[in-house]
């Protein structure tokens, strides 16, 4: 099948689109990829958006910003595809599916609870292609974490990749998530901790940013050890898996333990790095066994200053991006997405007792047609 893959996650930098033709269980060809950044007005909406669904009870709620948002989502994402599909030459009648996965706002599986925005009814009728979306609810409500979900395609990819076993591929997005493999059937995975949401929160506060380039601001900046220790106490850290995360889950919490307020933007920028990089080598004494080799995905990849630390902190293994490996960093979620329509058409699981904790492989997905 040919399908088209849609991510907007939880740093809210745009929308990520990529094609494959896979049959679920392998892809046997990569197609093109792309991003369409959000504006500042939109990456803005979404942000109040989340904050307007802390409180929600009803996955179905949509008070005032969140309705806007949802609108918004729906409406760039068919914009989105619409351009790729004309940027690559490319007819909407030749899709089978697209995978959209819309935004999160809330993520609360201990109440059940997963709320991501995005009208895949009506984004089906804009494209005139076949929608699956929906991804995490069954698994919730079956009493799992609903994330992560991509582990299913980190396995179909890790089966041909020449490095040495296990091999950890680690996902750094507002929140990060590794998957554990080392040739068993299902997939071993959970949430780490922060990803980049903690860095970019800070660099808006402070310059209006909403990143670090490159890492840029942390390199020139001195690591608060300290406070590094504070935060890596946090009950979450010594959790096994499986376990998830919402994007905002630990801004409290490292707003009170670092104590970040009085320091230097630079100070400030080392420290959160420092934490994410500390958090994500946390999980290694829960994984079954030491991973030989990582490769890192997702906007993490562009901060050379936390693949510096990560480096250092997972040292003697070898640390890659997925560029290195031949996969497509950027895209990595999106193709996953777009894997996982292919495999929900099927009827075959997407998520497993070992990355999500539901009591036994479930498929998940609602079908739409345009």
């Amino acid at each position: 099948m040919r399908a088209i893959g849609l991510m907007s996650g939880t740093s809210m930098d745009g929308i990520d689109v990529a094609l494959i033709e896979s049959d679920g269980e392998t892809v046997s060809r990569f197609g093109p990829a792309a991003t369409y950044a959000y504006t500042d007005a939109e990456a803005a909406l979404l942000r109040t958006a989340i904050a307007a669904a802390q409180d929600l009870a009803e996955r179905s709620a949509r008070p005032g910003p969140v309705a806007q948002a949802e609108a918004l989502t729906t409406r760039l994402h068919a914009q989105a595809v619409r351009a790729f599909l004309a940027a690559n030459g490319l007819d909407a009648g030749t899709i089978d599916v697209v995978g959209f996965h819309g935004q999160t706002i809330l993520h609360r599986p201990e109440r059940r609870l997963t709320v991501q925005i995005g009208d895949g009814a009506v984004l089906a009728r804009a494209l005139g292609i076949r929608v699956v979306c929906d991804f995490r609810a069954a698994d919730v409500a079956a009493g799992g974490q609903g994330a992560p979900l991509v582990p299913v395609y980190h396995r179909a990819l890790a089966r041909v990749l020449d490095r040495p076993h296990p091999i950890a591929v680690l996902n750094v997005g507002g929140v990060a998530n590794v998957t554990f493999l080392d040739g068993v059937p299902d997939p071993y995975a959970c949430d780490t901790g922060p990803g980049n949401a903690l860095i970019d929160d800070f660099m808006r506060e402070r310059n209006g940013e909403g990143r670090d380039p490159a890492g840029a601001y942390a390199a020139r900046g001195r690591v608060d050890q300290e406070a590094v220790a504070r935060v890596l106490a946090h009950p979450f850290f010594r959790m096994p898996p499986p376990k998830s995360l919402d994007r905002n889950d630990f801004r409290a919490w490292v707003a009170r333990e670092a104590g970040l307020d009085a320091c230097t933007m630079e100070d400030g920028a080392a420290t959160l790095t420092a934490i994410t990089a500390a958090s994500i080598a946390a999980i290694v004494p829960h994984l079954p066994a030491p991973p030989r080799t990582w490769v890192v995905a997702g906007g993490g990849i562009h901060n050379a200053t936390l693949m510096r630390m990560l480096a250092a902190r997972l040292a003697p293994a070898s640390v890659e991006t997925a560029d290195a490996v031949g996969w497509n960093a950027d895209a990595l979620e999106a193709q996953a997405f777009a894997f996982m329509a292919v495999r929900t058409l099927r009827g075959l699981p997407i998520t497993f007792p070992t990355t999500t904790g539901v009591p036994t492989a479930m498929t998940g997905g609602i079908v739409i047609a345009p």
